[in-house]
């Protein structure tokens, strides 16, 4: 596999930047952000997963090494309970903002950019590969503008055991791709294999990967002992269309009101209300394609569908469907055991 083409050099030409990102649907940065910064923000982290019983009794937190019994993937409501916690802290929602990541964006945009409010984070527990993410488009859950752009951020250093984040370069460029409900992280695989366009790399703390919404990216393999800890930012032009989920908590029962009860200032607080935004409406259709080929997969005793089925049970609006979707998971764990 070809390794990530690295753009550092270029950090200063906003131009030929943005127009590598559009030939190759990605950009490689090296060290752009402080590894302090980063590092504080994995420890805060790892502070809560040890104290939820995500990390080995008796190792350092610092090691990030996993109880591989607490096992547990969003949206399982103890993956959910521990992020939760994060979720809240200001530090957390500040990295969005760091003057590398928006200064770089308005030099590639050459207009005021908008960090999007619903900032994730993402954390892979090791040797579980058959949950590994899988190959998918951010565009289905974003929507809004095409034109958005994610900053994957891994808040370590990921040596190739701990594995880190592949990319299809160029394939951003052929609409929504075909595809269908997988395990992991989206619960939607893209079907196509896109076979001699991956590339990926080792990665150190304050390396950026910047991709827009349209490029087809997957996990690799976390099959080291250790937790592996990354952030998702997305970055549009303020001007845009965005939808209104990108507003709002990934994930969350919050809301930003109770996110920000403990804040201790109003700096970053609703930070988007001061910009006229073309709030548009969300096209459902892609999920309710993926729901619909989950229960039929489910009902043929496949596997493969719980990952969405989960998020129908956490998410969906329909309690039918809800009901349904929790039916199907209990059958499925029933015939695993048997």
């Amino acid at each position: 596999m070809n390794p990530l083409l690295d753009s550092s050099d270029l950090l200063q030409d906003g131009l030929e930047l943005y127009r590598r990102l559009q030939r190759d649907g990605y950009l490689f940065i090296r060290r752009l952000l402080p590894a302090q910064v980063l590092e504080q923000l994995r420890l805060d982290f790892l502070n809560i997963a040890g104290r939820d019983g995500w990390l080995k009794a008796g190792t350092p937190v610092a090691d990030a090494v996993a109880d591989i019994d607490s096992f547990c993937v969003e949206p399982e409501p103890r993956y959910m309970a521990c992020y939760g916690q994060f979720y809240r802290l200001p530090r957390f929602h500040a990295l969005q903002h760091r003057p590398e990541l928006v200064d770089l964006f308005t030099r590639m945009l050459g207009e005021p950019v908008l960090p999007h409010p619903r900032l994730i984070a993402r954390a892979i527990f090791p040797q579980r590969e058959t949950y590994t993410t899988p190959p998918h488009q951010d565009f289905i859950p974003i929507q809004g503008t095409p034109a958005t752009y994610t900053a994957w951020i891994p808040l370590s250093d990921l040596p190739a055991e701990m594995g880190g984040l592949q990319i299809a370069a160029g394939s951003h460029t052929r609409g929504v791709y075909e595809f269908q409900p997988a395990l992991g992280a989206g619960g939607i695989a893209v079907t196509d294999p896109l076979d001699g366009t991956w590339v990926s790399s080792t990665f150190e703390q304050g390396d950026v990967l910047f991709f827009h919404s349209m490029t087809v990216h997957k996990g690799v393999p976390n099959t080291s002992q250790t937790l592996r800890v990354s952030v998702d930012a997305r970055f549009q032009k303020a001007s845009d269309p965005i939808a209104p989920g990108s507003l709002l908590p990934h994930s969350q029962p919050d809301s930003w009101k109770e996110i920000y009860a403990d804040w201790p200032d109003d700096e970053l607080k609703h930070y988007w209300k001061g910009s006229d935004l073309q709030v548009v409406e969300y096209d459902n259709s892609y999920h309710e394609q993926r729901d619909q080929m989950a229960f039929d997969m489910a009902a043929r005793g496949d596997r493969t569908a719980i990952s969405a089925l989960q998020r129908i049970v956490a998410r969906d609006d329909d309690a039918a469907n809800r009901h349904r979707a929790e039916e199907l998971l209990q059958t499925l764990e029933a015939n695993t055991a048997e």
